[in-house]
């Protein structure tokens, strides 16, 4: 299948058209970076404490906010978490420690900060846990059960906590709405110890500041590594201009794909990492694809010049390019718009780097091996483009001896 018939696009022409736009994006990427947003790492890089929230209504991002402020939790990062209409809420604060206690803390200092209308001496059912709840009813015995109240109680309270967090989804609306798992009398007495707010914590987690620096170093180790492997493979497949230009194109794609985050203020997660990984890659690979062809009609159009060469590589690899890129690119755009606000980094970087890594296999990485072509040339040196083979050496030599 062929998406061009016998394209013929002058590439090369154009090269200084592609060096200013990516000049200007990468630039404007690096100002970001240094000057203007910094890099947003996440809490995998950074450490700190995830607290997950459910409301009963949609969210206030700005009034939560607020809420955090006044409660001492200065710098709070907010963000709508879950499928569009779920009124899930993600609460990224600092904490520099990582044990229980600190856990407990981060918890109740958010749940305190938006509890603003709470009763006095009452508990807050949606944010209570199992064994208060049982306590509580052992302490009143609304059933008067007397000596086997513990185990009926036990039962209870469970039934209470299971259909809260269960079939409720963290949040109850109305202690009316327990009697379809509890006792009326038990439901009944819940109310002289209890309230109702309009939030439930779904969960907490916490990453260490010393995990977070370690997962830093590992992820631009990662990154150098495949840098550093590339370079060796296509050094030996094919000859190492070849492979300097590809790392260059690579690092072209990361630093803008960096620098769009930056823009954006987006935060850079280890999924993001592992996005611009995969992109490495497949950026890599384009490459590969348009560096064949052009060794493959250099040994075919020896007369021609080297940039005629490459303009009529990239034009016969143009149809498979444009197909693969813009199947992946679909599916990515889906997996944005669609995947929920888990996916969002992921798929972000991966639409973001599908249409800067085929750009700059066609318009990068090749003009590279041109440029480096005409600086040899310039300086009186033969061609390293095409990889000398026994044959071509034997026959060199004896050309030489004549």
């Amino acid at each position: 299948m062929e998406f061009f018939r016998n394209p013929n696009i002058d590439f090369l022409g154009k090269k200084w058209y592609f060096l200013a736009f990516s000049l200007v994006f990468s630039v404007a990427g690096v100002f970001s970076m240094l000057f203007w947003h910094g890099i947003r790492y996440g809490v995998d890089f950074r450490g700190g404490t995830l607290v997950y929230v459910k409301f009963a209504q949609a969210p206030d991002n700005n009034a939560i906010r607020a809420a955090m402020d006044r409660a001492g939790l200065h710098n709070a990062r907010i963000q709508i978490y879950g499928s569009p209409g779920s009124n899930e809420v993600l609460i990224d604060v600092s904490e520099q420690e990582t044990s229980e206690q600190a856990l407990d803390r981060s918890k109740t200092q958010i749940i305190n900060a938006l509890e603003t209308n709470a009763p006095a001496n009452k508990q807050d059912l949606n944010n209570t846990g199992f064994l208060t709840i049982k306590n509580d009813l052992m302490q009143k015995d609304p059933l008067h059960l007397g000596t086997d109240a513990e185990q009926r109680y036990t039962a209870q309270a469970q039934a209470i906590v299971n259909y809260r967090d269960k079939v409720k989804d963290g949040v109850l609306h109305s202690l009316d709405e327990l009697k379809a798992a509890a006792d009326p009398a038990v439901v009944a007495s819940l109310s002289d110890g209890f309230f109702l707010s309009n939030f439930g914590v779904r969960n907490v987690e916490i990453v260490g500041p010393q995990v977070g620096a370690q997962l830093r170093k590992q992820a631009l180790l990662a990154t150098a590594y495949s840098l550093a492997g590339m370079l060796v493979y296509l050094a030996f497949r094919f000859e190492w201009i070849y492979g300097v230009a590809a790392v260059v194109t690579v690092f072209h794609d990361t630093l803008i794909t960096l620098g769009a985050f930056s823009l954006l203020n987006k935060e850079i997660s280890l999924t993001v990492i592992a996005a611009i990984l995969t992109l490495i890659g497949y950026s890599n690979n384009d490459t590969i694809v348009v560096f064949d062809r052009i060794r493959e009609n250099l040994k075919l159009m020896r007369r021609e010049k080297l940039s005629d060469i490459v303009n009529r590589s990239i034009n016969q690899t143009l149809s498979r390019t444009i197909l693969t890129a813009g199947l992946t690119f679909l599916t990515v755009l889906a997996l944005y718009l669609f995947g929920g606000e888990v996916l969002k980094g992921f798929s972000l970087a991966l639409v973001i780097g599908i249409l800067i890594g085929t750009y700059s296999s066609i318009a990068i990485a090749a003009p590279i091996l041109v440029a480096y072509q005409d600086w040899r040339s310039g300086r009186g040196r033969p061609p390293v483009m095409v990889p000398v083979t026994k044959e071509a050496s034997r026959r060199e030599k004896v050309k030489a001896k004549a």
